[in-house]
């Protein structure tokens, strides 16, 4: 298990210049925005605008914070993502275009390779036990949590993530509050 605290993600340039992304993990490890197999961040989304295009990638797209966005996905009519809303998949590869009908939100990206690995995000709450069998799991905290797996434990505040891989039993249990998280699978094809 590999925790990763919030005040240590890596903060970068959105791919078309209009925003920030705040990289939770990448992998491989030392991949850049354009070669990398996964990738899991967090974005500030001000204003309206199309969305950087990635070619071969699939993403699923969450909100954290904030009253809404709406995209219009290769033309579509336009679907309103809230909090409340489940994760939303789609291709990154097809032009998307944004709107914040009720200001500013914070989003969860997470990007894979469609040639090398496929993904699925969950909003869960309370306590939860899985094993993370033949792929890689991050749980990202929206509460308080405590995650553990044997004899390890992590204690997570919110926006705090833990990576599990080598097919660990480990259990999610809530600090406080609801105990809310992402859980969040990667499994190589």
């Amino acid at each position: 298990m590999t925790l990763l605290r919030a005040s240590d993600y890596k903060r970068m340039p959105w791919k078309n210049g209009g925003g920030e992304t705040v990289e939770i993990a990448i992998f491989p490890p030392a991949a850049s925005v354009n070669d990398f197999d996964w990738r899991i961040s967090m974005a500030t989304v001000a204003s309206d605008g199309p969305f950087s295009i990635f070619p071969g990638i699939d993403r699923t797209l969450s909100i954290l914070q904030g009253n809404g966005m709406a995209l219009a996905i290769a033309a579509n009519e336009p679907l309103l993502l809230t909090m409340e809303s489940a994760p939303l998949p789609f291709s990154a590869d097809v032009p998307v275009n944004a709107t914040l009908p009720g200001g500013p939100i914070v989003d969860l990206n997470v990007m894979t390779r469609r040639s090398a690995f496929r993904h699925a995000v969950q909003k869960r709450s309370g306590t939860f036990s899985a094993t993370a069998e033949g792929v890689t799991t991050l749980v990202l905290a929206l509460d308080a949590l405590v995650v553990s797996s044997g004899d390890e434990k992590a204690n997570l505040d919110r926006l705090d993530s833990l990576l599990i891989e080598n097919s660990r039993p480990f259990t999610v249990e809530p600090d406080q509050n609801t105990g809310a998280f992402f859980l969040i699978t990667l499994q190589p094809l």
